[in-house]
């Protein structure tokens, strides 16, 4: 059982936030059927009825629990969702989105696993704007013949990706003993997942750099938060 959170002051954002991280971790731990409002409330350090006033119901909560988990996956991943506008194919980095996604994954295991688990289930995933967006930058890079292999089935790709960048941190906390070491693991992960990438899904001669960083074999640094 969590320690239960000192009780906050006056802050109806901030009790959101906290309702809501609580929310994401007990998804991670015990999915849908075993979240309670009462429950969350206690980890929250909020009362139940406080807790009601924000979600009326348990279905609103997890509903708006996986919107808050994709709006921070997008914002730390690809930027500003209010200025990142139409991107080119040619814009994106593969690389540096794969480093950013696997840093938030291993600095959020809890919530990245709760989200991945609810898109996966909705009838929907597309109407997820973190979803939407990291299919829709594949989908386009498999239209984009002088980039990318063919055949390449985008919705599968998607799964295998997210899937394996957010289940990586179970192995990584197991065996790491600091944040350096889990820091270091994020990037031997990312490595493994361009290599795949690279000699799978795109065409070596368009991206020189990804494939220089995998022949040279150095790990990158910590990655800086995206422009806005």
């Amino acid at each position: 059982m969590a320690e239960k959170r000192e009780r906050r002051p006056r802050d109806p954002e901030g009790t959101r936030e906290a309702i809501l991280e609580a929310a994401g971790a007990r998804l991670a731990k015990d999915g849908p059927e075993g979240l309670s409002l009462s429950e969350v409330a206690h980890l929250a350090g909020v009362n139940r009825g406080t807790a009601y006033q924000h979600f009326e119901t348990r279905e609103k909560l997890i509903k708006a629990t996986t919107e808050w988990i994709s709006d921070k996956m997008f914002r730390a991943v690809f930027g500003d969702p209010a200025t990142i506008g139409e991107r080119r194919i040619d814009q994106v980095d593969p690389a540096d989105l794969t480093d950013r996604l696997a840093d938030f994954a291993m600095e959020n295991p809890e919530q990245c696993q709760a989200w991945l688990v609810q898109v996966l289930s909705s009838p929907n995933p597309l109407s997820d704007p973190f979803w939407k967006e990291y299919e829709g930058s594949i989908e386009k890079f498999v239209r984009t013949p002088d980039l990318a292999q063919e055949n390449i089935d985008c919705e599968v790709m998607s799964v295998i990706m997210l899937s394996g960048t957010f289940l990586w941190p179970i192995w990584a906390r197991a065996h790491a003993k600091t944040g350096k070491d889990r820091r270091h693991l994020a990037r031997r992960f990312t490595q493994e997942c361009l290599r795949l990438s690279m000699y799978g899904s795109l065409r070596p001669e368009s991206y020189p750099e990804v494939d220089k960083r995998l022949r040279d074999g150095a790990l990158p640094a910590k990655r800086t938060k995206p422009s806005r």
